[in-house]
C-alpha cells in the first residue's frame, strides 16, 4: 500500500468521525433520546437541555466541555475523575511540547537524507511491508553513522526532560487534590471505619463480636464505637435474590394489568408455576407473586437471624468516633504475627466484595502467586495468536489462505480500507475478549474491594497489551516476514529488528487513528446504547423501574480505558523520536479524548461508579 492509500484510509476515518459527530448533534436533540444522552442531568434533577431542545445549539457540548472547570468535574463525578483528566492533560502537554521541537527539527533532517534509497539497492525488504514515503520522514532515512543521528539523540533527551517535568507537576497537583478531598467537611462513613481480617480463633464461650469489641476497646478506649462481624450470607443472598425477582415480576404484572384496564379489557395476567413458566398449574400472576413475596419475606427474616447467630466469619468492620483514629488504626500493626488481626482502610460499602473478606492471609498469598503465574502464561502465550493475526490478516496472505475472498478484496474502494484497517480491527476484536478474564483473576486473588480489583486488572491488562500489542506486533511481524533470511543468517535477527522499528510506526499510526476517530466517534454518538435502550423500551420495559434501569448511566470502565490510554502513551513516546510524524496522531487522540470524555462526565457516563 502506498502513501496515497494511507491518506485515503485516514480520510475515511475522519469522515466516519464527522458522520458520528453529526449523528450525535442530531440524535441528542430528540425528545425521546434525552435519557440516553443526558442521564446524569436527569438523575440529579436537572433539565436535559439548557434553553430547550429546539433552541439549543447542537454543538454546544463542545463549548460546555471547554468551559468546564476542574471543580465542576469534582462536583459532578468525584476526585477520581479529576485525577484522570490530570493524566490526560499531562500527556497532552508532553506530546505538544515534544512536537513543537521534534516536528520542525527532525522531519527536515530525516526527509533530506537518502538512507531509504541506498537501502533499496542493498535489500529487497527495506520497510517490512510499510510505506516507503513515510519511512523517508523517520530515522529509517538516516544513513548509518551519519552525524545527523546526533539530532535524534538530543531529541530523546528533550522528550525525557519534558516528560519528567510535567509528570512531577502532575504528581504535585494530584497530591494537592487528594489532600483537599481528605480535609473536606464532607463526611463519609468509610472514613470512620477499618477492615479487620484474619481474626484468630475466639476463646471458649466468646462470640466473634465479643472478641472484636474487647480487643479494640482495649487499644482505643476513647474512640472505639462498635463492630460489625462479617457473616456467611450465601443462603440469605439466595433468598433475597428470589424475593427481588418476584417483586420485579409483580410490578411487571401490575403494569400489564393497568395497561389492559386502560384499553377497556381489564384482563388479569396469568402464568404457569412449572419450569420457565412453560408447564404446571395456571395461576393469577398478581396473587401468586404476592403469596411468594410474603412467604420469602418470612423465610428471609428467619434466615437472617440464624446467619447473625451461627454464621459469623473471621473478619469484621470496626467503627470509630474519630477519622484520625481510623486512619491511624489502618496504618498500625495490631499483632505480633502478620497473619493475625490484619487491619486496612475500609472501602466504600458498595465496593466491598464480601466473599473475599474471609479468605485467610496465607491463602491470599498463595492465590496471588498462582494468579501471577497464570497472568504470565497468558501474556506469553497470547503473543502467539497475536503475532499470527498481525501477520495473517493482510490482503496478500488472505488471498493465499482464503482464495474465495479474492473477488471481494479486489474491489478498489474496499481494498483500500481493508489494507489499512483489517489487521488493526482483528487485533482490537481479539483484545476485547481479555478484560473479563483479568477481572476474574484479580477477584480470585482475594482483594476486598471492587475498585482495587479494577486497579489490579488494569495493571495486568497494561502489561499484556504492551507486551503483546507493542512488542508482539513489532517483533512478530518482522520475524514472520523475514523467516527465510533468519534461517540463512541467524545472527542478523537483531539488526533486522532494529531496522524494522521505523517501518512499524506506520502500523501504529493507523492503529492510533482508528482508536481516536472511530472509537471516540462511537463513544460520543452512543449509537449502540441508543439502539439497546429503544429495543428494551419497546419490547421489555413495562414499568418505570425497568425503564429507569434501561437508561441509567453506566460506569466508564477504568479497567480497560486507562491501560489503553497508557498503551497509546507508550507507543507515541517510543516512536516520537524514531518517527516524529506519530506525534500529531497522539495529540489528536488525547485532545479528542479529553473533549469527548469531558462531555461524558456531565452527561451520559457515571465516572464515579468506581
Amino acid at each position: 500500500m502506498d502513501f496515497s492509500s494511507f491518506l485515503t484510509s485516514l480520510g475515511t476515518s475522519f469522515v466516519i468521525f464527522i458522520v458520528l459527530m453529526v449523528l450525535f448533534a442530531w440524535l441528542s436533540t430528540r425528545q425521546g433520546n434525552a435519557v440516553v444522552y443526558y442521564p446524569n442531568r436527569i438523575v440529579k434533577g436537572m433539565e436535559p437541555w439548557e434553553g430547550g431542545s429546539r433552541t439549543r445549539n447542537p454543538f454546544a457540548w463542545i463549548k460546555e466541555a471547554l468551559s468546564s472547570s476542574e471543580q465542576d468535574v469534582i462536583n459532578m463525578s468525584g476526585i477520581d475523575t479529576a485525577v484522570y483528566f490530570v493524566f490526560l492533560s499531562t500527556v497532552l502537554g508532553i506530546l505538544v511540547l515534544s512536537g513543537i521541537v521534534l516536528l520542525p527539527v527532525l522531519l527536515p533532517i530525516a526527509a533530506t537524507d537518502d538512507g531509504v534509497k541506498k537501502n533499496e539497492h542493498t535489500s529487497n525488504n527495506t520497510s517490512n511491508g510499510t510505506f516507503s514515503d513515510l519511512d523517508k520522514l523517520s530515522m529509517a532515512n538516516i544513513e548509518v553513522k551519519s552525524p545527523r543521528l546526533w539530532a535524534f539523540l538530543v531529541a530523546t533527551y528533550w522528550v525525557s526532560v519534558v516528560t519528567y517535568f510535567l509528570t512531577f507537576k502532575a504528581y504535585k497537583h494530584v497530591s494537592a487534590l487528594r489532600a483537599t478531598a481528605l480535609m473536606s467537611n464532607e463526611v463519609k462513613p468509610e472514613q470512620f471505619a477499618v477492615l479487620v481480617r484474619d481474626l484468630p480463633k475466639a476463646t471458649s464461650g466468646q462470640t466473634r463480636k465479643q472478641q472484636v469489641d474487647t480487643y479494640f476497646k482495649s487499644i482505643y478506649p476513647e474512640t472505639f464505637y462498635r463492630s460489625m462481624v462479617v457473616t456467611n450470607n450465601k443462603e440469605v443472598d439466595k433468598i433475597w435474590g428470589e424475593l427481588e425477582g418476584f417483586k420485579k415480576k409483580l410490578a411487571r404484572a401490575e403494569s400489564i394489568y393497568a395497561l389492559s384496564q386502560g384499553n377497556g379489557q381489564g384482563t388479569r395476567p396469568t402464568n404457569r408455576t412449572g419450569f420457565l413458566g412453560l408447564c404446571g398449574k395456571k395461576v393469577d400472576s398478581i396473587e401468586y407473586y404476592n403469596e411468594k413475596i410474603k412467604e420469602l419475606t418470612q423465610k428471609l427474616e428467619a434466615e437472617q437471624k440464624v446467619t447473625l447467630r451461627e454464621k459469623q466469619q473471621g473478619s469484621a468492620l470496626v467503627f470509630f468516633t474519630s477519622r484520625v483514629t481510623a486512619a491511624l488504626a489502618a496504618q498500625s500493626l495490631h499483632a505480633q504475627m502478620v497473619d493475625n488481626w490484619t487491619v486496612t482502610e475500609a472501602p466504600e460499602p458498595r465496593q466491598l466484595i464480601w466473599s473475599n473478606l474471609t479468605i485467610k492471609f496465607y491463602d491470599r498469598i498463595i492465590r496471588q502467586y498462582v494468579v501471577y503465574i497464570v497472568v504470565f502464561l497468558t501474556i506469553v502465550f497470547y503473543m502467539i495468536p497475536i503475532a499470527f493475526i498481525s501477520a495473517v490478516t493482510t490482503l496478500k496472505n488472505l488471498r493465499k489462505l482464503l482464495p474465495f475472498l479474492k473477488p471481494i478484496v479486489d474491489i478498489a474502494a474496499l481494498k483500500t480500507v481493508l489494507e489499512a484497517y483489517l489487521p488493526q480491527l482483528a487485533l482490537i476484536i481479539f483484545l476485547a475478549l481479555l478484560p473479563k478474564f483479568l477481572l476474574f483473576l484479580s477477584k480470585t486473588e482475594g482483594i476486598p474491594s471492587g475498585s482495587h480489583v479494577i486497579r489490579a486488572a488494569s495493571g495486568k491488562y497494561f502489561y499484556f497489551i504492551v507486551f503483546n500489542v507493542f512488542i508482539g506486533v513489532t517483533i512478530g511481524g518482522t520475524l514472520f516476514a523475514s523467516i527465510k533470511t533468519i534461517e540463512e543468517k541467524p545472527n542478523s535477527v537483531f539488526d533486522m529488528l532494529a531496522k524494522s522499528l521505523p517501518g512499524n510506526a506506520t502500523f501504529f499510526l493507523t492503529f492510533v487513528a482508528l482508536k481516536f476517530f472511530v472509537g471516540y466517534g462511537l463513544e460520543l454518538s452512543r449509537i449502540v446504547p441508543l439502539i439497546i435502550y429503544h429495543l428494551k423500551r419497546k419490547y421489555l420495559c413495562k414499568n418505570e423501574a425497568e425503564l429507569r434501569e434501561a437508561w441509567f448511566p453506566g460506569d466508564i470502565n477504568y479497567a480497560t480505558r486507562v491501560p489503553s490510554d497508557m498503551l497509546i502513551v507508550t507507543i507515541v513516546l517510543c516512536y516520537s523520536v524514531i518517527a516524529p510524524v506519530i506525534i500529531p496522531f497522539g495529540v489528536l487522540y488525547f485532545a479528542l479524548g479529553w473533549l469527548v470524555l469531558r462531555n461524558q462526565v456531565f452527561f451520559p457516563v457515571n465516572f464515579s461508579a468506581y
